[in-house]
Order: C-alpha cells, then structure tokens, then sequence
C-alpha cells in the first residue's frame, strides 16, 4: 500500500503540471488572458503539485504521509473554494464587479507575478468566458480537478497510517 500512495503522490504532481502546460499553452495560442481567480487557482495547482512533489521524493513514514496528504488536501480545499467562486462570478457578473479590483492589485504585486509574469499576472475579466471543453469552463473544470486531488489526498491520508 506505501508504494500505492507514494505513486499517487507522483500521479498528482503530474497532473498539476499537466494542468499548469494546458492554461499556458491556452493562453499563448488562443490569447487568454488569466484573471485574478485564475491566477489564485494556478497557485494552488502550485502548492498541491510541489506539495505532491515531495511527498513522492520525501517517500515518508506514515505520519509525515499524513501531513503531506493533509497539506494537499488542504490546498485542494482552497484551490476549490477559489473555482467555486469563479463560477459563482461567471453566472452572476453584476453582483461580482469584476475589473481592477483589490484582489489583483494584490496577486500583481507578489514576488511570483514579477518572477514569472506569464504564468502569476492577472490581467484578464473573471466573468467572461472564452473556453470550454464539454460544454465546461475552466473554472468548471478546475473545480472538478480540484475535487479529485482532494480525495486522493484523503485516500493517501486514510491509508498513510498503515
């Protein structure tokens, strides 16, 4: 079971880079601009993904598993109340006000955006929606992958005290 969970972890960290290439790469070919919400969840892709990382080179005992499985949970958690709520913005665009708002002032002005400005710059509107897949936004899609990497975070919780 150890070997199952450590590989799971791998599993994760890949999909989060998976994930991270397909957002640039749909921002470079189709021109999308990524909004704050975007960039909060690019940032918590971030943090499940180096989280997962080294949870999968660490190849822990069971209770630092745990820990790791608890932070990834914890961030899957976050990275999913960010998508939830863009989605909430995307159907409701007049109650949400979007444009420059405090939100993006603040995301522009951490060190990422400067280090990596494609990747953590938000420029973009929240409620327009430009891209779907299936019928689903990304937000949509985001909340859906988020969802998944916070159960396999409790699986690997469940399972890292064995």
């Amino acid at each position: 079971m150890k070997l199952a969970i450590r590989f799971l972890f791998l599993f994760l960290f890949l999909s989060c880079a998976l994930l991270l290439g397909t957002a640039m790469t749909l921002q470079t070919t189709q021109h999308l601009l990524p909004c704050p919400l975007c960039v909060a969840q690019r940032i918590a892709y971030w943090l499940v993904g180096l989280t997962a990382l080294i949870a999968f080179i660490h190849h822990p005992a069971s209770r630092a598993r745990r820990w790791y499985a608890g932070l990834i949970a914890a961030y899957s958690l976050a990275g999913a109340t960010v998508a939830a709520h863009h989605i909430w913005v995307i159907h409701h665009p007049t109650d949400a006000g979007c444009g420059i708002s405090p939100e993006e002032k603040f995301l522009n002005a951490l060190p990422l955006a400067h280090w990596w400005p494609a990747m953590f710059e938000a420029n973009g509107d929240c409620a327009k929606v430009t891209w779907r897949f299936l019928s689903l936004t990304m937000p949509d899609w985001s909340l859906v992958c988020f969802l998944l990497f916070f159960a396999g975070a409790v699986y690997a919780f469940v399972y890292g005290k064995k």
